[in-house]
């Protein structure tokens, strides 16, 4: 590992944290990552699902063939009422194929986690620390201390906290501002608000791997994803009104929720009562929004900490990857052309500027496109009844939606400009930014 005095302290072991793990190891920067939990692999409810953009990231980083190994292409999407009535049987991952050279791919969580961590040299997992709460963050013109619970401290040049939703790094920015030098950047803490709330499990495989489905009503909605060894649901129900409170759901909650769900289908012979299993599920309120602020002197926010979707729409490890390309590739830039490998506080916040501002575009569309998602699928007004009861399955709309919406934004995903190869993820439509081949 490198010997260059520039080090990032990345607070956050979980999918995007491990992103930045492997893309900083890639630029020969040197790190550490302070994960709270004492196992970040847990083998509970939820699922991820990644796109050719994501996956062709993944590829630089040496998992495109272990992921594939793992992971299941989803092929088909049904789509039903809540008493059974199948109105929309969709291919149109085939057309995202043809686009981009690869279909959704869905995962288990803890299993991504898993090769996320495991495909690390072990020289570079010694730098990953479990069971490190951080509880404080002094930063300064010269460097960040990061403090934590078991008393233990980590000194870098900078702190990226992919820490989550309810991210203690963002908190501590909250509580900086309060310096008259950062008063500036104050955000709103809780910054998100929820409007739903998701129950999610999983089983073992109970029908043909590869398929989808959503079940509409009003208010109320299901999705179903069958991976390579199990299914995931997902129960989704408006609330009485927003909150930016955080809800603890005991399992009686839990278990009472799905009951409310027995006779929900999720494929023309299985109901929610056939597939629900109480011991992998979870449940929360699902907060929305982006912050306004990303970043604060020596300290930037990657991930859910600073712009959280619903997951229906499944973007938002996606956006935590993107966040990570981008980031990775304008500190390689820096600390490269720096005489000492270093980067002034100045020179940072310029940096974290650019990363906030070019990841505008892209990361509203996608905010848009899981809110809508989540909306049209509770039909949570006559307008998103009509589109995703009858307009959303032609497939004029799909087509339209496939070849034109969708890639107009999806072909500009980035990736590491470090990291040379072959691009082997590829379809009718070019990349903005292609994988670098490699030097001759």
């Amino acid at each position: 590992m490198s010997n260059n005095p520039f080090k990032v302290i990345v607070v956050g072991g979980g999918p995007v944290g491990l992103t930045a793990t492997h893309a900083l190891y890639l630029a020969n920067i040197d790190f550490v990552v302070l994960e709270r939990n004492d196992d970040v692999a847990v083998d509970v409810g939820a699922s991820l699902a990644l796109g050719a953009d994501s996956m062709r990231f993944m590829q630089q980083l040496g998992l495109l063939d272990k992921l594939l190994s793992i992971g299941e292409k989803i092929t088909r999407n049904k789509s039903f009422t809540k008493d059974g009535k199948m109105f929309a049987d969709s291919t149109a991952t085939e057309m995202t194929r043809e686009n981009f050279g690869l279909e959704p791919v869905a995962f288990h969580r803890a299993d991504l986690v898993r090769a996320l961590l495991e495909s690390l040299p072990k020289s570079i997992r010694e730098k990953y620390f479990l069971g490190h709460k951080v509880v404080d963050i002094a930063t300064s013109e010269t460097g960040v201390v990061v403090t934590c619970a078991n008393g233990k401290t980590f000194s870098g040049s900078m702190v990226l906290g992919a820490d989550g939703v309810h991210s203690q790094t963002r908190k501590v920015m909250h509580k900086l501002c309060s310096e008259s030098r950062f008063s500036a950047y104050r955000n709103q803490e809780p910054p998100f608000s929820a409007s739903y709330r998701c129950l999610w499990s999983n089983i073992p495989r109970p029908c043909e791997a590869g398929q989808a489905s959503d079940t509409q009503s009003k208010d109320r909605s299901i999705m179903w994803i069958v991976g390579r060894e199990r299914a995931w649901i997902f129960l989704y129900e408006k609330l009485p009104q927003p909150t930016s409170d955080s809800k603890r759901y005991t399992k009686a909650e839990m278990d009472e929720f799905a009951t409310s769900f027995a006779n929900w289908p999720v494929t023309e012979s299985l109901k929610i009562k056939d597939v629900y299993n109480s011991s992998t599920a979870g449940m929360s309120n699902l907060e929305e929004g982006i912050l306004e602020h990303w970043s604060l002197g020596r300290i930037v926010l990657a991930g859910d900490a600073c712009h959280k979707f619903t997951p229906n729409a499944g973007l938002g490890y996606t956006n935590g990857i993107q966040d990570i390309a981008l980031l990775g590739n304008l500190l390689h830039n820096a600390v490269r052309s720096s005489p000492n490998s270093e980067i002034i506080e100045h020179d940072l916040e310029e940096i974290f500027k650019e990363y906030q501002a070019a990841r505008k575009e892209k990361l509203k569309f996608d905010w848009n496109i899981s809110s809508i998602t989540t909306r049209g699928h509770a039909w949570a007004n006559p307008v998103f009844w009509f589109f995703f009861r009858f307009l959303m399955p032609l497939y004029v709309i799909q087509w339209i939606r496939e070849n034109y919406v969708v890639p107009s934004l999806v072909k500009q995903s980035r990736v590491l400009n470090y990291v040379f190869g072959e691009e082997s993820i590829k379809g009718r439509i070019p990349w903005m930014y292609p994988i670098r081949p490699k030097e001759q």
